[in-house]
């Protein structure tokens, strides 16, 4: 069993009580029944995310909506799973709107998941939104140094040219400096 799965069939069954309608969604229903969850008034919260959940890893775009909430949910649990999910399901919609979420500074307290779901997508959405989500990251006293190392890690594991400038930036803050150099030493160099 994946270990994302695993994981979060463990914290939804925990959330849902164990219940025979957990049991149900994580076993036996179908696609229809589980888009069924995801628009029916008065679900819980646990049985739309495992819904959208197991959508996403068929590859059914019904959860797209449901999932790219998830994303932006105060939860890191609950946004980890839905970043596994949208990284599967094939929906062309994934990286604007996880490029959307990461470069949103009202919500950047919960952009770290949509900046690794960018890496992990290498669309063409995802080298322009990590430079922009870490040119705000650089300002001094900025609380959210995860996220500027999530941008400096995929910034480098992207390998994109465009971002030579802003990682050169980031080497003069003590906290990026070193994952800063690891990043740049991955950028192939101009000719």
């Amino acid at each position: 069993m994946d270990e994302e799965l695993r994981s979060l069939t463990e914290r939804l069954r925990r959330e849902s009580g164990a219940t025979a309608a957990y049991e149900r969604l994580a076993g036996a229903a179908g696609p229809d029944e589980l888009a069924d969850v995801l628009t029916a008034p008065g679900q819980p919260l646990w049985a739309r995310e495992l819904a959208a959940f197991r959508l996403g890893l068929a590859g059914d775009r019904r959860a797209f909506e449901t999932l790219v909430l998830l994303l932006n949910h105060r939860d890191p649990a609950r946004c980890a799973s839905a970043a596994h999910a949208l990284a599967r399901l094939g929906d062309p919609r994934t990286a604007r709107a996880a490029a959307a979420l990461a470069t949103n500074e009202l919500r950047v307290a919960y952009a770290l998941h949509p900046v690794r779901l960018l890496v992990e997508l290498r669309a063409p959405e995802s080298v322009p939104a990590l430079i922009t989500t870490l040119q705000r990251r650089l300002r001094p006293h900025d609380p959210y140094r995860r996220v500027a190392l999530a941008c400096v890690d995929g910034l480098g594991a992207l390998g994109d040219r465009r971002a030579r400038p802003v990682l050169n930036d980031a080497l003069a803050h003590p906290v990026l400096a070193q994952a800063a150099v690891h990043a740049l030493a991955r950028i192939p160099r101009q000719r």
